[in-house]
């Protein structure tokens, strides 16, 4: 199950020094919807290898502006702290996955 990532445990979760892959998305959102159930299973099948989770941006406005996410949904990429990728909208299961095994 994908991690919430909030505000209070980002720096946390960096600090583990794996790889993470970031959902910001809405509740309102209709195409963050759609991409849900694949982020959820990316963090079933990449369990212990990167830390997968979603960030509700109304909930945590900190790491929103701090990434400067202005649509969702908005997917990044971290490694070692420092975005390497992102995926702004809805995209295949594929795409998410080819740009995860990238930073593992």
């Amino acid at each position: 199950m994908a991690l919430a990532i909030t505000d209070a445990n980002f720096e946390e979760l960096v600090a583990t020094g794996k790889p993470i892959v970031l959902d910001f998305w809405a509740t309102w959102c209709g195409p963050c919807k759609k991409i849900g159930p694949d982020i959820e299973a990316l963090a079933a099948e990449y369990e212990g290898q990167a830390i997968i989770g979603k960030c509700d941006v109304e909930e945590n406005d900190d790491l929103a502006t701090r990434f400067g996410i202005r649509n969702v949904p908005t997917v990044l990429f971290i490694k070692n702290g420092e975005v390497v990728d992102k995926q702004v909208g809805a995209a295949p299961k594929a795409t998410f996955e080819e740009k995860l095994k990238a930073i593992l």
